[in-house]
């Protein structure tokens, strides 16, 4: 889904709660709202796949009526490929991708796509790397050429790199002085140790090291047809597309294979308190490894996360939020890569509850695991997931990142067609069963940024341990 998209589906899902969150005396002045509809599954359109004799798989995706087309090629190369001293070195070489082909400069690129009613932009993310395009249906062939050009010819010019460098630089300076990105970077140091998950920043000096012979290593390395798959999504000729997919991308080198590198996550209660004197909110992250999106009990697991701190409507939102005051925006998530997941909860708390709200939050993990929701609570959590998947579900884009979604932890297609049941088969007392199978309090690595004079004393109950 395009970062518009996920603003938008924001957008609509904080207007939903907020409504919600209206107070008492101003709902007891509402009607009592229509029951909620029956919830449907999600069809997902009729699609053509075929794959290169080089291995790229192809997926075409007619959509709607618009007259635009959108495209994501999408590579199994990303920061899960790097070394120990190669952290964001992926990045780097999307940068340098983005500088232009050996026929385009970066400029020239840009104007061919603007010219087609469209733009071509690079992603790379944990797991993958991304080169998304969209464009008129009517030229929807030359978007496919566009885009393979700059996925199999990449310039990776040596004469932009001290550019991107300081970019990156400026990008690391800000994200090292954020409290979310220091407690993100411990909790994931924590977890997943030398893996590649566990590395989140590099170095100045890293950034300074990487030359433009590194990046066209890595790019050799981890780019090629067998690593990659091309959706096509929105109004285009089938016919016309596919001899244009089939003319762009055969020549294009197999390449090697992904590694399947898949991380050992640790396991086990700890406390880590980093130091930022005079900080008036101390930063929460605590979690643990839990399942990925292939175990059968992946959308259970969704429906409980919710229900505890997923949702604005949830028990730990409602309680550190609404009830106790003590933080604006608490929220509890299930965060994927390959074969990998785990789950957390974090908020920013004033300095003086930080103590507290631990309290509180592990009151309603404790809770969850030993008392079933009622079916009115999970009802509505319920139908706040099925409203979710029906607008990540409602473009093109929104489609393409579903497929990815299956493919990438290997799900068959009615996964999608069956989420909405499967979502609302979920009881009570399921939800009780994965709280205490998955979510367990002594096995959950705490992370705390703030005043250490402050919250030290107050995170001793909870295994921190003074000095």
């Amino acid at each position: 889904m395009t970062s518009t998209s996920n603003a938008a589906v924001r957008g609509l899902l904080v207007a939903a709660c907020f409504s919600l969150a209206a107070p008492v005396g101003m709902q007891a002045q509402k009607q009592t709202p229509p029951a909620p509809g029956t919830p449907r599954n999600f069809t997902l359109p009729a699609t053509q796949s075929f794959t290169l004799p080089n291995g790229l798989k192809v997926t075409l995706i007619p959509y709607g009526t618009v007259p635009k087309t959108w495209m994501q090629l999408v590579v199994r190369s990303g920061n899960a490929n790097e070394s120990a001293n190669q952290v964001w070195l992926a990045d780097i070489t999307g940068d340098l991708m983005q500088e232009g082909t050996t026929t385009r400069s970066a400029q020239e690129v840009a104007s061919a796509a603007a010219g087609m009613g469209g733009s071509v932009n690079i992603g790379v993310g944990a797991d993958e790397t991304t080169i998304s395009g969209n464009s008129l249906s009517e030229v929807s062939p030359r978007m496919v050429s566009l885009i393979a050009d700059v996925a199999r010819n990449p310039r990776l010019p040596a004469s932009e790199l001290a550019r991107l460098k300081t970019n990156r630089l400026r990008t690391l300076a800000q994200s090292k002085v954020q409290p979310s990105s220091l407690a993100l970077e411990k909790f994931r140091g924590v977890l997943y140790g030398d893996h590649a998950y566990g590395r989140i920043f590099p170095t100045e000096a890293m950034i300074n090291s990487f030359t433009v012979e590194q990046a066209r290593s890595f790019y050799t390395a981890n780019f090629g047809a067998g690593r990659a798959h091309l959706y096509v999504a929105g109004k285009f000729d089938a016919q016309t597309t596919e001899a244009a997919v089939r003319s762009a991308f055969s020549g294009w080198a197999r390449g090697t294979p992904a590694p399947d590198n898949i991380p050992k996550p640790a396991s086990r209660r700890s406390i880590h308190l980093i130091d930022r004197p005079g900080a008036v909110q101390s930063t929460l992250i605590l979690g643990l490894p839990v399942l990925d999106p292939s175990n059968p009990d992946y959308p259970a697991l969704t429906v409980a996360n919710a229900l505890l701190g997923g949702s604005f409507g949830s028990r730990i939102t409602r309680n550190i939020r609404e009830n106790k005051g003590y933080t604006y925006s608490p929220f509890s998530s299930v965060s994927t890569r390959y074969r990998d997941g785990y789950w957390t909860q974090q908020a920013d708390v004033t300095t003086d509850v930080t103590g507290a709200s631990l309290k509180e939050i592990f009151l309603e993990v404790d809770r969850l695991r030993s008392e079933a929701p009622s079916v009115e609570e999970l009802r509505g959590i319920q139908n706040y997931i099925a409203g979710i998947f029906v607008l990540q579900n409602s473009s093109p884009s929104g489609i393409i990142g579903q497929l990815r979604f299956l493919n990438l932890h290997g799900l068959e297609r009615d996964y999608l067609a069956n989420l909405v049941r499967r979502v609302h088969a979920v009881t009570p007392a399921e939800v009780m069963r994965i709280a205490r199978t998955y979510i367990r309090p002594d096995q959950m690595t705490i992370v705390v940024v703030g005043d250490k004079a402050k919250v030290a004393s107050q995170l001793v109950p909870y295994g921190l341990t003074l000095e």
